[in-house]
């Protein structure tokens, strides 16, 4: 049980979450949308959100910014999640524009207002958990989904309450967090979906 615990956090890290939110849509959605425009942005989404934080992560640990994967310092989440907001405004300017995939564009706003909160944060001293940020503002991104295609995916938002429950219980079993830090990531996370929702819904 602890192994399976502790492997749930790398499963369903952070960075992995924007990424599957997109295939989901690209799976999920009525629209006709070329499979080569599908193809290109996936491959620049997979380079600007996995790639590319990985790569930043080992050269901020070599020039000794971070001490672990695992962030645990809030002084360590600083620059880290900083970069992921210049990042994710690439995103927004130059791949999941508004007048090709509103839906994505706007998931990606809520991102961008998560990220940026949990860095506010971060410089005032107090931990959120981002495991609980991306899971829970995933979770939301496939309600709206579901409510705006109309489209029957109750087995898929069971599974997403089964993850966010067995994240939140692996980040706390693993003592990265404590139950307001776990709280506070899940409202972070959510809530700028939730409100983002009447842009596009």
């Amino acid at each position: 049980m602890d192994r399976i615990l502790k492997s749930i956090s790398f499963i369903f890290h952070p960075i992995l979450m924007p990424l599957f939110g997109v295939v989901f849509y690209f799976a999920k959605s009525p629209r006709h949308i070329p499979i080569q425009a599908i193809q290109a942005k996936l491959v620049a989404l997979i380079i600007l959100t996995v790639i590319l934080p990985i790569v930043i992560y080992f050269l901020l640990k070599t020039l000794g910014r971070v001490n672990s994967i695992y962030l645990k310092s809030t002084n360590e989440r600083i620059i880290p999640l900083l970069i992921n907001c210049i990042i994710l405004l690439i995103i927004l300017q130059r791949i999941l524009t508004p007048k090709q995939v509103i839906e994505l564009y706007y998931f990606f706003v809520g991102i961008l207002i998560s990220t940026l909160s949990c860095l506010i944060l971060a410089i005032f001293k107090f931990k959120a958990s981002i495991h609980m940020i991306a899971v829970s503002g995933l979770f939301m991104f496939f309600i709206a989904l579901s409510i705006h295609f109309s489209i029957n995916i109750n087995g898929t938002l069971a599974f997403m309450a089964i993850v966010t429950g067995a994240v939140a219980t692996s980040r706390l079993h693993v003592k990265a967090h404590n139950y307001t830090e776990i709280l506070l990531g899940c409202f972070i996370g959510a809530l700028p979906q939730l409100i983002l929702v009447n842009y596009w819904l």
